[in-house]
């Protein structure tokens, strides 16, 4: 039985970066040899072994894949090499093992991939599961500040893999986790490109893909295109907060712009409650959490009246805040107003450009939230605040506390 540290923890410690968990391969063995030695099996279709001491995750050498994204892997018949279990692994730079000596063994060249900063897959066996094609462009998401690219081999066999379908059977749930992941990188929009540019973005999220090519005024969008402008806003929504439910209602936050009429265009009167449909069609077919969804469908509704802030009427503003269900759930106005920020900065040439609403809506709110339950009623809360919007377009904040306290006294 020998055990050797593999994937991720070996890979990242070659490029400098903290090890956050660390995985390991065993050879020779099977499960009544790690039974008898205190690991802990879990997982039935394939098992893992949790270490009786450190409780770090143990797994016996194999050589194939599962088929069509399925979850997990096939028992092989007979014993496994390390080489033949490193060889089935998805890209070169996770293909290397260490031994419990440090020594490295690199059979497919991955600490030259790492050198050379290139992406490319181990084998053929690459195309055993089509959810590796999101995987490189989750890696791209993460390392492509680092300067890394797309092996040509890599993106060529990518590309044969969607064009013969198989993209069209990947496990929803395993769909959403590599969408998830790729919004925790550090530059999700890699992710994106990368999968348009294989062609799989069309076959996977086709609502997001649809929004390239569509116009917008070029007066508040000098990026004019949609598909530009999102990738623009998600990454400023990284800038601006690590929340992953930040970053998918900003991801999400247009999409009814991809089905605008063309008679009204670059106009996209009405594009809120498309994006709504939108967005819950996503949210279905890979079974998003809820969470997720409902903010990604408010900020969809919503977003637009935050950017009109200072030309609402009372009523509107009252129903902003209902609508957010703001009392209720504070964080949730927190999330929409960074959602709201980052669709405004997300635009070429406005990165910098100040975006008081969000300073002002907050204001509101706190003024609002102070009196909601005292008894003053809605209506009159309603009149207070618009009379202060108007008078002072919220340049006053004070104006609005001082209105309500004097109404609630």
């Amino acid at each position: 039985m020998q055990t050797y540290l593999v994937g991720g923890a070996v890979r990242d410690r070659l490029m400098g970066m903290p090890v956050k968990e660390r995985d390991f391969v065993v050879v020779g063995a099977d499960p009544d040899i790690m039974s008898a030695r205190g690991f802990q099996q879990v997982g039935s279709h394939f098992p893992i072994y949790l270490h009786p001491e450190t409780h770090e995750e143990y797994a016996l050498a194999r050589s194939r894949r599962s088929a069509d994204g399925a979850k997990g892997d096939f028992a092989d018949d007979g014993p496994v090499t390390l080489e033949q279990d490193l060889a089935r692994r998805d890209l070169t730079i996770n293909a290397i093992a260490e031994d419990e000596q440090g020594r490295l063994i690199d059979p497919f060249g991955g600490r030259e991939d790492l050198q050379r900063r290139l992406l490319r897959h181990v084998s053929d066996a690459f195309v055993d599961d089509p959810i590796r094609i999101l995987r490189v462009a989750r890696f791209m998401a993460r390392y492509a500040d680092f300067g890394f690219t797309v092996a040509p081999e890599t993106e060529a066999l990518m590309v044969e893999m969607v064009v013969a379908g198989r993209l069209d059977k990947l496990v929803p749930e395993r769909v959403w986790q590599e969408l998830s992941g790729a919004l925790g990188e550090p530059r999700p929009r890699s992710f994106f490109e990368t999968l348009r540019g294989v062609g799989a973005l069309q076959r996977v999220f086709p609502e997001i893909d649809a929004l390239w090519g569509v116009p917008q005024p070029k007066h508040w969008h000098p990026e004019v295109d949609c598909g530009e402008h999102t990738m623009l806003a998600l990454q400023v929504a990284v800038d601006l907060s690590d929340d992953p439910e930040v970053r998918f209602a900003t991801l999400t936050h247009d999409l009814g712009k991809a089905t605008t009429p063309e008679r009204i265009l670059p106009s996209h009167y009405g594009h809120e409650a498309r994006g709504v449909k939108a967005i819950q069609r996503i949210c279905n077919r890979i079974k998003a959490p809820t969470r997720f969804r409902e903010l990604a469908c408010r900020c969809a509704t919503f977003h637009g009246y935050l950017h009109r802030l200072y030309d609402l009427k009372p009523k509107t503003v009252l129903k902003l805040l209902a609508g957010l269900d703001a009392f209720r759930q504070p964080q949730r106005l927190q999330q929409f107003i960074l959602v709201c920020q980052a669709d405004y900065q997300g635009r070429l040439g406005f990165r910098q450009r100040p975006y008081p609403q969000a300073h002002d809506l907050m204001r509101i709110y706190q003024a609002a939230s102070e009196v909601s339950s005292a008894t003053l009623d809605h209506t009159l809360m309603g009149r207070l605040l618009g009379d202060a919007i108007r008078r002072e377009r919220i340049k006053r904040i004070s104006d609005v506390m001082n209105s309500l306290e004097a109404a609630v006294d």
